[in-house]
């Protein structure tokens, strides 16, 4: 493929989609619509989670969807409104301006483009490595925890309980429950009655268009029941046509507020959208780029931010709906698009009726989902490092909420200084010779010294500025620890690279003990660090016949150097 060729491709991936045929045509259409029969649901969902009108919902299904799928490089990821990136949103906004005014909404437009740009810089720049800074265990923390935050924040809807929201969500969550008398009955039976539908179809009839169907029976009961006359909270108007392009009222002094967020936005809904890529990727034995898929996401929410919607992330059920169905093309989103496209033309007035608890009801089993707990334990059982990480983020975004991004930021702090604490101090091991040849932790296997003249260490690390100190002190611990040795082995085959402050400290070293009678012996170096050595002078300090290409090699020859001296 040319330079310009890869270039066009690079700007426009959807250029490279299988060539369209007409069983593809058939087989796309059949997933677009599927999964529009739980997009459309869910945006409505998502959109109240998000703290914002039904309409910004459909607006974010819509045109963000298109712009996802046609400048991703994962044609399978759905675009669109999505349960953790409204709830970034709603507590973000929430705890600058108060939910539903203007002032709010212009602010969620606003975030929506500070993200976009956030993700779409750091993928023309080619940086998406950076956004990796979340580990695994601090992700799992997080999602467990937003989840529950999630599920808590809908109960009031769920429950028919007006309440007015503070910035402690759990204190939130007690006045809610400590106040039975309260609960509007008809919305409590609306809520379960939605939550045993979605449960039994989620059992009993996985393909069946469960969501749809109770969302349907919901607003038609609704409606037969005057259930907006008795005090229920339904959707209400929603307005027919198209969103309007306009560009989003950019307030410098909103802007720099908001900036935080929208990094947290944009790490934490990029991190959703590599998953669900990853998973499609090793399924459908599919390539794609994360820097490509960050452009696709970023120029997704800016385009929602331009037709006044939400947020948007790649979606994980609704992909995994979309290749379940068989998608063969991104032609799939397209047409689910189109059928978001004909409910904002046609049919947004037979939602005026759709209960509020059936979509909190939504909202609750959707993030249910999301609660792995078993993912904390198995952080622990890999590293204490990183079940601490995992549960101090857990903890900290449930004792912050709403403001939620400071578990995240917790958890990034956490695990970069458990990091580089792990960098400063690695594995340094006294070794030995075990019985199938190799040099291996005396301790664990309990062997014995190389010979009485002998000590050796093994150090499991690239040697630099941070490590070099712990380095030296080690070598330096066993000559105190045994005086009697001559020779200080050093099994160097773990050392990948080493810098500066690595070199000089092994010119220190090998000069300081030759001082006091003990040779420096390496054995097992890297071409790579052999040849920093030699262009530091290093190798003639610690001098070329002490330096050995392997550990056989260093041991033999040391012990024929001690027994020509008749030690």
């Amino acid at each position: 493929m040319t330079p310009p060729a890869i270039l066009v491709r690079r700007f426009f991936p959807f250029i490279g989609w299988p060539r369209i045929t007409l069983a593809s045509v058939r087989a796309d259409l059949i997933a677009g619509v599927t999964v529009s029969l739980v997009a459309i649901p869910q945006a409505l969902a998502y959109a109240q989670l998000a703290g914002v009108p039904p309409l910004y919902g459909l607006y974010a299904a819509f045109i963000p969807t298109i712009v996802g799928v046609l400048f991703g490089s994962m044609p399978m990821l759905s675009t669109g409104p999505v349960a953790m990136t409204s709830l970034l949103t709603a507590t973000s906004v929430g705890v600058l301006v108060p939910q539903g005014t203007g002032q709010f909404y212009a602010y969620v437009t606003m975030l929506a483009f500070l993200s976009g740009l956030f993700q779409l810089g750091f993928g023309l720049a080619r940086a998406g490595v950076l956004l990796r800074l979340v580990s695994h265990p601090v992700l799992m923390g997080f999602i467990n925890a937003a989840a529950l935050i999630i599920a808590l924040s809908q109960l009031p809807a769920l429950m028919g309980i007006s309440t007015r929201q503070s910035q402690h969500l759990l204190l939130d969550t007690w006045n809610v429950i400590s106040r039975p008398d309260l609960v509007h009955e008809m919305s409590l039976a609306f809520g379960a009655a939605a939550i045993v539908l979605l449960v039994a179809f989620r059992k009993f009839a996985p393909r069946f268009p469960g969501v749809l169907f109770t969302v349907a029976l919901a607003t038609w009961v609704s409606y037969a029941t005057g259930f907006a006359g008795r005090g229920g909270r339904v959707v209400g108007d929603i307005p027919l046509g198209l969103p309007a392009l306009v560009v989003p009222d950019l307030d410098w002094v909103a802007m720099r507020a908001l900036l935080p967020a929208a990094f947290v936005l944009a790490l934490i809904s990029f991190m959703e959208a590599m998953s669900s890529c990853k998973v499609i990727a090793i399924r459908k034995r599919m390539p794609w780029d994360e820097n490509q898929e960050l452009v696709g996401q970023g120029l997704a929410k800016v385009a929602a931010a331009f037709c006044q919607s939400m947020p948007v992330s790649g979606s994980f059920s609704r992909s995994a709906l979309n290749v379940a169905s068989n998608a063969r093309t991104g032609a799939a989103s397209l047409f689910a698009a189109g059928a978001v496209l004909l409910t904002l033309l046609f049919f947004t007035r037979y939602l005026y009726h759709l209960p509020k608890p059936v979509l909190a009801a939504m909202i609750v089993l959707a993030v249910l989902n999301l609660v792995d707990i078993r993912a904390l334990r198995q952080a622990w059982l890999a590293s204490k490092d990183d079940g601490f990480a995992a549960t101090a983020t857990f903890l900290v975004t449930l004792a912050f909420a709403p403001n939620i991004q400071n578990g995240v930021l917790a958890g990034i702090i956490i695990s970069l200084a458990a990091f580089l604490y792990r960098r400063m101090r690695p594995n340094v091991s006294i070794v030995g010779l075990h019985p199938d040849g190799m040099l291996r932790d005396a301790q664990r296997f309990n062997l014995p010294p190389l010979h009485e003249r002998i000590g050796a260490v093994r150090f499991d690390a690239s040697l630099y500025f941070a490590n070099a100190s712990f380095f030296e002190d080690a070598v330096l611990r066993l000559q105190r620890e045994r005086p009697e040795i001559t020779y200080i082995l050093v099994a160097a085959h773990s050392i990948n690279d080493i810098d500066a402050s690595g070199v000089e400290t092994l010119r220190n070293l090998a000069q300081r003990l030759r001082e006091s009678g003990v040779t420096l012996v390496l054995s097992g170096l890297k071409r790579k660090v052999h040849d920093v050595l030699e262009r530091t002078g290093a190798v003639a300090i610690v001098g070329s016949a002490n330096i050995y290409p392997s550990d056989q090699a260093a041991i033999s020859a040391l012990r024929g150097r001690i027994g020509d001296a008749g030690e």
